[in-house]
């Protein structure tokens, strides 16, 4: 159901104020923590894949033993417990422990809403050309989501633009974050098209989908899949 112009024009107020407060970030946390989930339960299993990889190799078994316990102790809110070894995991020489190391410290400090030691673990991965660049692009997602009061929106945008398309596996993420950052920007038309798009494709989380249908409605773009055309693009 269409919103009354008297509607959209408070929604579309509330949201602007929420805007010039640099609330983008209590949205984020608020609406995003699916990729919170996604993070713990992807440790758990790239720890596994590590393991499994270097089962062989005694040191390694070892590292893959530590990040194990350690994922698990800060699923179970002991973070104390899993601080000594994520530190020395952190450093190891293999990339892989390492980063998975990287992302769970970043995780506790986040968990402790200390913004900037997370940013800057998050930054660090990022910019580590050892780590696969899966990886890479989800420490850069979450490295703006915990700095995005303190960004400019022309930053975040340029950051953020080349993850923010379709065939991205972080589409939704960072197609939401740009896509405020555009508003912010005063681009409602540009906002409104890439809201459409997210809420259109296939792969990102409902969540995302649903708010991206919502937020393309109210900035008068028509996102709403036809049944008989929603059956032809499966």
């Amino acid at each position: 159901m269409a919103l009354s112009p008297q509607s959209n024009e408070a929604f579309m107020r509330e949201v602007d104020e929420e805007l010039r407060k640099d609330q983008a970030l209590h949205v984020w946390q608020n609406y995003g923590r699916w990729i919170i989930v996604a993070v713990v339960a992807g440790l758990i299993a790239f720890g596994g894949w590590l393991y499994w990889q270097s089962h062989s190799d005694g040191r390694r078994g070892e590292e893959g033993e530590k990040l194990k316990a350690a994922v698990k102790a800060l699923s179970e809110n002991k973070g104390q417990e899993a601080e000594a070894p994520l530190k020395e995991l952190a450093g190891s020489s293999s990339s892989g422990f390492s980063a998975a190391a990287r992302f769970a410290q970043a995780d506790a400090l986040l968990a402790k809403n200390d913004l900037k030691g997370g940013a800057a673990i998050l930054a660090a991965i990022a910019a580590d050309g050892g780590v696969p660049q899966e990886f890479r692009d989800l420490a850069l997602i979450r490295q703006t989501a915990a700095e995005y009061d303190s960004l400019k929106p022309d930053q975040v945008v340029a950051r953020l633009g080349s993850l923010a398309v379709k065939d991205s596996p972080w589409f939704g993420s960072a197609g939401e974050m740009v896509a405020i950052a555009q508003l912010r920007l005063g681009k409602r038309a540009e906002a409104g098209k890439l809201y459409g798009e997210i809420s259109k494709t296939d792969g990102v989380p409902r969540a995302i989908r649903t708010r991206a249908l919502q937020m393309a409605g109210v900035l008068g773009v028509d996102a709403v899949v036809d049944a008989g055309e929603d059956k032809k693009a499966k």
